[in-house]
């Protein structure tokens, strides 16, 4: 058995360029998903951009009883996008340096927009896998999240725990993850160098004030989320529908970042609409 908790949170790499799609997406070199292992027992991967112009992380982590697939891109079609193949070929690898009789999937998701469920259903016969709707409902039945969203939860993956945070704001069933092991903390759309769209201000304040409280007593070695969609010049954007970004920030941002965040909230309390900031803009929508 693999002890999750000696040396928590364990360093890992993010040396690593992210491939940023194509100058001509038909063109494209590159394979159709990055996968770049973090740890040995933690996968990020990323949907080209020549396939999908979201390009979302998404992320698979091993514990001793079950792996954890956290969203499932933006493609359905596995000639685009072979999301399920590659996670069986990860998890067979895994399971070769780390053999079990028997080891389960469970595929859940940071929040229930379509570039991070669409191929859900890749996953619907898969054998020893559950796959938990991204509906609110089916959320917080499967994760125990009463009172929502101001109960915390924890997820067992067989003695690797992550810590479940409500995070609706962005869209209601938004959910950040901890991963204890790594001290990742897992935002989603929440934050990332990008567009953070909000869709309920009230209710994405109080997300970005119970991260900031937790973050306060535990370990957060980087703030993971879901996109890249800012240049590396301060508070400059790609356009919506970008294809190819070859002057890329790092996906990593860090705690203070979301100190930056809630000072942006505050600014922009009364103002709604666009409001870029040096590593993100904010998007309220109405």
């Amino acid at each position: 058995m693999i002890d999750f908790l000696r040396d928590a949170p364990v360093e890992g790499s993010l040396d690593v360029v992210w491939h940023a799609g194509w100058p001509s997406p038909k063109h494209d070199p590159a394979p159709e998903i990055q996968v770049h292992a973090y740890t040995e027992h933690t996968v990020i991967l990323r949907q080209n951009k020549s396939v999908h112009y979201e390009a979302p992380f998404v992320f698979l982590l091993f514990g001793n009883d079950r792996a954890l697939l956290l969203d499932t891109g933006a493609s359905a079609d596995p000639a685009h996008f072979p999301l399920r193949e590659t996670v069986d070929a990860l998890v067979a690898d895994w399971l070769t340096r780390h053999p079990r009789p028997e080891y389960a999937l469970l595929v859940a998701h940071t929040h229930g927009h379509g570039d991070h469920t669409a191929a859900d259903v890749r996953f619907a016969d898969r054998p020893h896998t559950t796959v938990v709707g991204a509906g609110l409902d089916e959320v917080t039945t499967y994760f125990g999240l009463r009172d929502w969203p101001h109960r915390q939860g924890e997820l067992d993956l067989g003695g690797r725990i992550l810590d479940l945070i409500p995070g609706p704001g962005h869209q209601e069933a938004g959910l950040v993850l901890h991963d204890r092991h790594t001290g990742l903390l897992l935002t989603g759309d929440t934050v990332y160098p990008g567009r953070l769209y909000i869709e309920d201000p009230a209710a994405y304040s109080e997300t970005v004030d119970r991260l900031l409280d937790f973050c306060a007593t535990r370990t957060v070695r980087h703030v993971l989320g879901c996109h890249i969609e800012m240049t590396t010049t301060p508070g400059e954007d790609y356009p919506r529908g970008t294809t190819h970004q070859p002057d890329e920030p790092p996906l990593q941002l860090t705690t203070d970042h979301l100190h930056a965040l809630r000072r942006a909230l505050d600014e922009t309390e009364q103002r709604r609409g666009t409001h870029p900031y040096d590593a993100f803009v904010l998007v309220y929508r109405d």
